[in-house]
């Protein structure tokens, strides 16, 4: 083999191992930053796993899962264009050779704990995510010693600007989904979910996949009514706060004047905690709550809602719509049910037009800005030969 034809299949060999990195780094973090509660919950079950949750300040593990979706989705990123391809290549082996390890372990400890790699959207087993994690070390191995082969799609003049413009919309998706709910919902209790329905399907199912296994609505006396209560007909409302010791208390008023508004058309409303009676009688006490509390378990409960608390609205047994507590519905007519009402009408968001919107709201800005590099590359070629066809004109004469 010729050294040309050698140095065409290594540079082949490099730009695919990088454009396989760089999809799978952007496609994680993106599903981290659509969730990065989700992760935050991961990163403290590891906590409590290895009994070091007690070092773990409030706040710090939700930095935590945000920082990591934004490292994820920058390497990724700059991984595609070429930016900076020394260290983003090093980054990337870095980021592998502390995963690898991990998923060896969770795969041959037999842990009842997926990695979360892909969050919601993408659940393996922990072998299978063992595997993908080999593939990707030794293509990150490969990348950081054929950097230099890495096709630069920006010039390296420019490339700050789009390496800052990846972490500026990394991070605003990430505040987003955690101030009001994630734009896409990969959990099992999803809008459009009859919930009845999904745990019978499942009790008469082979057994192979249990999602709503752990679900349950509990009595503070040990009562089970799940389907007492899920079975009732027409609206009801199920305030959802895993932990009511911090739990957001901001938006008590709304949910009080829900409570009143329900009441009066007479739907059913209930608060699900995973905490004890004594933090529900407090939390009755301070903010003034009047409606009934049943428990149910605290991991169940996380996933849910991504919001503590937040508000879940039901017809009959049908999830129809969530609402976290910074984003709290106002009743349109305080007076009218809310079937002639567009609150009370089931929206179920459509995945392809969210993805389709956040590709618009990535995307335009990005294509700009390539664009003017291009364009900017090409006016200095242009005046490059300009400058050189009129150095021959010279000559000539």
């Amino acid at each position: 083999m010729g050294k040309s034809k050698l140095r065409r299949w290594k540079w082949a060999g490099a730009n695919l191992c990088r454009l396989l990195l760089s999809v799978a780094f952007v496609f994680s973090g993106t599903v981290k930053l659509i969730d990065p509660r989700g992760t935050q919950y991961k990163i403290e079950d590891y906590a409590a796993l290895w009994e070091v949750d007690r070092l773990l300040p409030q706040g710090i593990p939700l930095a935590m899962a945000v920082g990591l979706a934004m490292t994820e989705f920058y390497i990724g990123f700059n991984l595609f264009f070429g930016i900076r391809r020394r260290t983003t290549t090093r980054l990337a082996l870095l980021l592998m050779v502390v995963m690898t390890p991990l998923t060896l372990w969770l795969a041959a400890t037999d842990v009842h704990m997926d990695c979360g790699c892909f969050g919601d959207a993408l659940v393996l087993t922990n072998w299978q995510t063992f595997g993908k994690n080999i593939v990707l070390l030794a293509a990150a191995i490969v990348t950081v010693m054929s950097y230099r082969r890495l096709t630069r799609l920006i010039t390296e003049r420019n490339q700050w600007m789009l390496s800052l413009y990846s972490l500026v919309f990394a991070l605003g998706l990430a505040l987003y989904n955690i101030h009001y709910l994630p734009v896409m919902d990969f959990r099992p209790y999803h809008i459009g979910t009859d919930l009845p329905k999904a745990i019978m399907d499942e009790w008469e199912g082979d057994g192979s996949e249990m999602r709503y296994a752990d679900f349950s609505i509990q009595t503070t006396e040990g009562e089970d009514i799940t389907f007492d209560w899920l079975g009732r007909e027409g609206y009801k409302f199920l305030l959802v706060a895993p932990a009511l010791d911090n739990a957001d208390d901001s938006s008590m008023d709304k949910i009080n004047a829900l409570y009143d508004y329900s009441q009066e058309q007479g739907y059913a409303f209930l608060g699900l905690t995973a905490s004890d009676t004594e933090l529900i009688d407090r939390w009755k006490d301070l903010m003034g709550a009047e409606y009934d509390f049943c428990q149910a378990d605290g991991t169940v409960l996380k996933t849910m809602i991504r919001s503590n608390p937040g508000l879940i609205m039901f017809r009959d047994g049908v999830i129809y719509q969530k609402w976290s507590c910074n984003d709290l519905p106002t009743v349109d007519t305080p007076t009218a049910p809310l079937d002639g009402q567009r609150m009370g009408q089931l929206q179920t968001p459509s995945r392809a037009r969210t993805v389709y919107r956040l590709l618009m709201w990535f995307l335009i800005p990005l294509i700009v800005w390539t664009m003017t590099d291009r364009i900017w590359v090409g006016s200095k070629f242009y005046k490059r030969y300009r400058i050189h066809k009129e150095n021959e004109k010279e000559n000539n004469e």
